[in-house]
C-alpha cells in the first residue's frame, strides 16, 4: 500500500507534464498535417512524397527518434551560440515535443487528405454554379464537409501522441513514463500499472472528448462541438497551472532555480540521486529529478548544464567520453580525469564517493565450481557453450571489446536485458554468464561469483561526484555535497542497492537512501 500511496503523490506532476507535452506535440502536428493536408489535396505531384515522407517517420521507433533529437539539438546549440548567443535546451521538453510532433503528423495528414478528396465532386460544381469564389467553396463546403475525416484524423494522432509521450523519460522529460522507467528498474510492478493505467486513462478521455467533437461536426451540433473542446481546453489549462504552480514554488529557495539532480537508469543510481537531494534540501535548496538517463546523455547533459550533478563511475569517463585505453593506477587515473573533464567541458569532478562499481562479468557460484571457472581466462575455455546476458549498453561499450579481445571470449549467444531481467535470467538459467556490477547487493544474495580479471582488461569504476560548468563554483551545492566524499563505503552501497532490488519487501529509492542519510550523520 505504501508504494499506491507514493505513487498517487507523484500523479499530480507526472501527470500534468504529460498532458502538457502531449497536447503540445498534437497542437503542432495539427498546424503542421493539416496545411500539408491541403496542399496534398491540391497539389497531386507533392501527396505522394508528403505522405512516404510522414509514414517513412511512423517506422522509426519511438524511443530512438526521441534519442536522436538530443545530439541534434546539441549540435544545433554549438552552432547558435558563438554565431547569436542562442542555446537550445538539448534535453527534456524541446526534443520530446519535437519528436511527437513527428509522430503526430501522419494521422492528421492522411485524414485529412482523405477528407478532403471524398468531398462529392457534384456538391463542389452546385458551389461553383452559385457564383462563389474558390477560398469560399473551400472554407464554406470542402473543409466542413471533410472536417470529420479530420477530427479522426486528430482523434488518433492524440492517443498515439499519449501513448508515446511515456518514452520521453530518458530524455529527461517528466511524464507518465516515469512511473514505467523506475518500475521495471526497481520491479515494482505496481508503478508499472499505475504508469500504464494513467497513461490509458488519459488517452480514453481525450478520446471521448474528442469524439464528441467529431460528432458535433458531422451533425452540425456547434455546442456538442465546443463541448468536446472545451474539456480538452479546460484540463491543458489544469495541468499547465499544476506546472507553473510548482515551478514557482521550486524556484523560491536558496538558489535562484532549483538543483536538477541527473541519474542514470538503474537503482544505485536512484539512490544516489536520493542522497544528493536530502542534502541539498538540508542547505534549504531546493531540488528536482531528471532520472532514467542514458549513460552518454547523462553526461552530456551535465557538460550542457541541462542537469547540475550526478554520480558517474571513472572507468566509464575513461573509456567512452576521455576515449582512453590505457589503465593507470587509481590516483594517476583520478588526477588525469579530473583535469580533462574540466579543460575540456568544463566540469568539476567533485571527488570519488569511497566505493567501487565496477563492471564484472557473473555467474552462479555452483555453475562457475562445476566448470571450474573462477576467472575470465578460465571463462575463454568455456565460453564457446555458454550465453552471456549483458545490459542494454554493456556490448556497444569499450570494456565488452576490451573483454572480448583481451580474453578471446567468443560466447555462443549474446543477450541484452534490462538490468532487473538479466539477473533473473541468470537465475533461470536462461543464460550462464551476466555482465553485472560490483556494488550490487544481488551478488551475494543469489550467490554469484565474480570472475577475477587478472589481465587488468576493465578499468577502475570509483563512484564520482561530478559538477556542471555552471554549478562549479557554487558554495551552497558544494557545501552540501562535500559531506559525502569518501564517506560511502561498499558495504553500505550494497545494502543499500538489495534494499530496492530484492524480491520481497521491497524499498524505495527514498526508503533505501535513508541508511546512506543515517551513515552521514555519524561522526
Amino acid at each position: 500500500m505504501s508504494s499506491f500511496w507514493s505513487a498517487l503523490d507523484l500523479l499530480p506532476d507526472y501527470l500534468s507534464q504529460h498532458v502538457i507535452l502531449s497536447a503540445t506535440a498534437l497542437l503542432f502536428g495539427v498546424l503542421i498535417g493539416g496545411p500539408l493536408a491541403i496542399v496534398c489535396a491540391q497539389h497531386v505531384r507533392w501527396r505522394g512524397p508528403l505522405l512516404l515522407a510522414a509514414s517513412l517517420i511512423q517506422t522509426i521507433p519511438g524511443l530512438a527518434l526521441l534519442a536522436l533529437f538530443y545530439p541534434l539539438l546539441l549540435a544545433l546549440s554549438n552552432v547558435l551560440k558563438p554565431a547569436i548567443g542562442l542555446s537550445l535546451p538539448a534535453l527534456g521538453f524541446l526534443p520530446a515535443v519535437l519528436a511527437l510532433t513527428l509522430y503526430a503528423v501522419l494521422p492528421i495528414l492522411r485524414n485529412g487528405v482523405t477528407g478532403l478528396l471524398s468531398v462529392d465532386p457534384a456538391v463542389i460544381e452546385a458551389a461553383k454554379g452559385v457564383g462563389m469564389t474558390r477560398g469560399q467553396m473551400f472554407w464554406q463546403v470542402e473543409l466542413p464537409l471533410a472536417a470529420p475525416v479530420f477530427m479522426a484524423g486528430i482523434r488518433t494522432s492524440a492517443v498515439w501522441t499519449i501513448g508515446a509521450a511515456t518514452l520521453a523519460t530518458p530524455v529527461g522529460q517528466t511524464s507518465l513514463g516515469n512511473y514505467i522507467f523506475s518500475g521495471l528498474q526497481l520491479e515494482n510492478w505496481l508503478y508499472v500499472l499505475f504508469g500504464c493505467a494513467a497513461s490509458a486513462g488519459l488517452a480514453l478521455l481525450t478520446d471521448i472528448c474528442l469524439g464528441l467533437t467529431e460528432a458535433g461536426l458531422a451533425q452540425r451540433r456547434p455546442m456538442q462541438t465546443g463541448f468536446g473542446l472545451a474539456i480538452i481546453c479546460i484540463g491543458v489549462a489544469c495541468a499547465a497551472g499544476t506546472v507553473v504552480a510548482a515551478r514557482h514554488q521550486s524556484g523560491t529557495g536558496v538558489a535562484d532555480k532549483p538543483y536538477v539532480i541527473g541519474a542514470k537508469n538503474f537503482a544505485e543510481q536512484f539512490i544516489l540521486a536520493e542522497v544528493i537531494a536530502d542534502r541539498l534540501k538540508q542547505a534549504g535548496a531546493k531540488t528536482t529529478m531528471r532520472d532514467g538517463l542514458g549513460s552518454a546523455i547523462a553526461f552530456r547533459a551535465l557538460s550542457a548544464n541541462d542537469i547540475d550533478v550526478y554520480v558517474d563511475y571513472s572507468g566509464t569517463l575513461w573509456a567512452n567520453v576521455l576515449e582512453r585505453t590505457d589503465h593507470p593506477p587509481r590516483a594517476e587515473m583520478l588526477s588525469q580525469l579530473g583535469a580533462a573533464l574540466k579543460s575540456r567541458f568544463g566540469v568539476r569532478l567533485l571527488g570519488t564517493l569511497g566505493f567501487e562499481n565496477a563492471y564484472g562479468l557473473m555467474m552462479k557460484k555452483t555453475r562457475a565450481k562445476a566448470l571450474g571457472i573462477t576467472s575470465l581466462q578460465d571463462l575463454a575455455a568455456h565460453a564457446s557453450e555458454l550465453a552471456l546476458g549483458s545490459d542494454l549498453e554493456f556490448l556497444h561499450r569499450p570494456e565488452w571489446e576490451s573483454l572480448r579481445t583481451g580474453y578471446g571470449l567468443n560466447f555462443r549467444r549474446l543477450v541484452s536485458y534490462d538490468p532487473t531481467f538479466m539477473y533473473r535470467a541468470l537465475a533461470q538459467d536462461d543464460v550462464d554468464v551476466i555482465s553485472g556490477f560490483t556494488s550490487d547487493g544481488r551478488i551475494a544474495a543469489n550467490d554469484l561469483i565474480v570472475l577475477a580479471d587478472p589481465r587488468g582488461a576493465l578499468p577502475l569504476y570509483d563512484a564520482l561526484m561530478l559538477v556542471a560548468p555552471r554549478r562549479a563554483g557554487d558554495a551552497i551545492l558544494e557545501h552540501a555535497l562535500r559531506p559525502l566524499i569518501d564517506r560511502i563505503h561498499a558495504d553500505a552501497m550494497r545494502q543499500a542497492n538489495l534494499l530496492v532490488d530484492r524480491d520481497e519487501e521491497k524499498n524505495t529509492p527514498r526508503e533505501a537512501a535513508q541508511g546512506i542519510i543515517d551513515l552521514l550523520k555519524r561522526p
